[in-house]
Order: structure tokens, then C-alpha cells, then sequence
């Protein structure tokens, strides 16, 4: 007889979240079993110098429902869901970080407006425990982020979500290398809703965002979905070539009016700092956009998967 409850896969990334994995997993089979679902767990340890990998394997060997994907290195967060969005099997994916910073809880909330019809059911940040800066940080960049993107990106959600398999799907066709995976998930579109929750501190362990970290990310974002950096550049430099236009007649003005006024240097050097900066940072502008170019002409993997627990087999349907 066939089964036809939904299936659900879970997908947790993880880097140096030993003492999390094991109670993320009881927390997620809670929550599975109370809402009545068939449901597959999969963490992606993504290269982590801890004990991740003999945890998972103990958690593998006592529930077939768990898969543990064991990276041969550090890919990012970004990849390591790509992997176990790959892998996964459920009519709709969860994703969630390892460090149980996402409740795991909310899932629940997120079926039901799944079940209602709803695509991609997306976490919303409403409060964090973190410094009174990295809050102002976070709030400013998606912010800036959402005036920026050429396509609606929604305020303070992070990677925490539930996707349909179709919203899956064409994520995963997608070739992009440098991936960011909540502006991906919402340039495919398709019905979106968000919900409220609060993020909590880590509960073990010391994060490994900083401000430079957290630089790095809204640069990736930035310069994946915005074209505003290269406006920017033909705005300024439209700007800059108007004003020293205005400066030069001016400039040849004043000493026909006045020739005996004194001829510094000062105004030269003032000068040429200002059009030196500014061509400093309209080439470093370009330069990331041909970074970006540069790593997606590489064509290389996206990750590397060592070994896999609990693996399943490739249906013959």
C-alpha cells in the first residue's frame, strides 16, 4: 500500500558543532514525529576539526532515518547545504545551521503554511542575542541589501527555511558556483511567507562571525544580486568629470580676471588624491565583479564528499 504522508528532509550544516549535533537530532525527531511526517535527517559535517564526524557515525548507526555527509574540507555553509539539498529525498527541505541558533521547534509552523499551499516558508530574525554592533550590522545590511538587489529580498531572513521539492529542484539546477542561497532561493520565486522567531546566542562553543566574516558575506551578497556597484561607478565618474569641468572654467575665469593671484600646488594635490581614490575604487569595484567571473569560469566543484553514512539507495522508479 502506498505511503502517503509528506516527507520532509531536515538538512543541518555543521562546522565544530560536536556537542550540538546529537541533541539537534532529538530535538528534530521530536518535532517530526509530532507533526506526522515521514522524514530523513541530514547533516553535512563541512570539514570540522572536531568530533562531528564520530558523533554523527554513532547517530547513524542507531537511526536509519539520519545520513551524515562527511566533507574532505571546509566548503562553507552555503555549500554544505547544496549538498545535502542534493541528497535529500522529502517532498519539501528544511534548513537549518548545526549550532541550534534555529529552533528547531519552528518547523512545525513552517509545515502548516506549508500544507496551506506555500512554497518556501522563510525564518525571520526579529531579535538576536548577540553585541548591541553586530545587531546594528546585521539590521543595516539587509537593509541596504533589499534597496540594492534587482530582485525582492526578504528583510532579516537568514538560510533557515522550509522549500518545497520543487523550489529545491530548481535551486539545485542552478550552476552557479559562488552560491548564496537565501537571495537564490528568492530569485526562483514561487509563493513566499515569512515567520517571526528570536535567534539565540550559540549554545556551545565560540562563533566564528566577526565583522570581517560578516563583511565578507554582504559583499558576496552585494555583488551577487546587485548591479548598483557598477551604476555607482558611471554616476561618479559622470559627477566627477561635471564638476571638474565647472572647476576648469573656473579656474581659467579667475585668472583672466585676477592673473596676478598666486599658482599653489595645494589645489593639485587635493585634486589629483581625490580622482586617485576614486579611480582606486572603481577599479576595486570591477575587480570583484571579474573575481566573481573568474570563479565561475574555474568550473570547479562546488564540494568534495568524502565518505557518506547511511546513504540511500538511487530509487528504480
Amino acid at each position: 500500500m502506498k505511503n502517503n504522508r509528506k516527507k520532509i528532509s531536515a538538512v543541518i550544516a555543521c562546522y565544530n558543532d560536536g556537542e550540538s549535533i546529537p541533541i539537534m537530532h532529538q530535538r528534530l525527531t521530536k518535532v517530526f514525529l509530532k507533526i506526522d511526517v515521514d522524514y530523513e535527517i541530514i547533516f553535512v559535517n563541512d570539514g570540522s576539526p572536531d568530533n562531528s564526524e564520530e558523533i554523527l557515525y554513532e547517530i547513524c548507526l542507531k537511526d536509519d532515518k539520519t545520513i551524515a555527509i562527511i566533507h574532505s574540507r571546509n566548503f562553507s555553509s552555503q555549500n554544505a547545504f547544496t549538498s545535502g539539498m542534493i541528497e535529500s529525498s522529502g517532498d519539501a527541505v528544511v534548513l537549518l545551521d548545526g549550532d541550534l541558533q534555529d529552533p528547531p521547534e519552528l518547523i512545525e509552523k513552517f509545515y502548516k503554511l506549508w500544507v496551506e499551499g506555500y512554497d518556501v516558508v522563510y525564518g525571520i530574525r526579529e531579535k538576536r542575542d548577540t553585541t548591541v554592533f553586530l545587531k546594528f550590522a546585521y539590521k543595516l545590511f539587509y537593509r541596504v541589501f533589499k534597496r540594492m538587489a534587482y530582485i525582492q529580498i526578504p528583510i532579516d531572513a537568514g538560510d533557515f527555511s522550509l522549500m518545497d521539492r520543487k523550489v529545491v529542484d530548481a535551486i539545485n539546477k542552478i550552476p552557479e558556483n559562488d552560491r548564496f542561497v537565501r537571495g537564490l532561493r528568492a530569485w526562483v520565486g514561487f509563493k513566499q511567507i515569512g515567520v517571526s522567531y528570536h535567534r539565540p546566542e550559540r549554545m556551545f562553543g565560540k562563533t566564528t562571525n566577526n565583522f570581517f566574516s560578516n563583511f565578507r558575506w554582504a559583499r558576496k551578497g552585494i555583488f551577487s544580486f546587485s548591479n548598483v556597484p557598477i551604476e555607482f561607478i558611471i554616476y561618479f565618474s559622470s559627477i566627477i568629470v561635471f564638476i571638474s569641468a565647472i572647476a576648469l572654467l573656473f579656474y581659467i575665469g579667475y585668472y583672466f580676471v585676477n592673473p596676478a593671484a598666486p599658482k599653489g600646488i595645494t589645489t593639485i594635490i587635493v585634486l589629483v588624491l581625490f580622482l586617485g581614490g576614486a579611480q582606486l575604487l572603481s577599479i576595486s569595484i570591477i575587480a570583484e565583479y571579474i573575481g566573481k567571473i573568474l570563479e565561475e569560469t574555474k568550473n570547479r566543484p562546488k564540494f568534495i564528499i568524502d565518505k557518506i553514512f547511511n546513504k540511500k539507495p538511487e530509487s528504480p522508479l
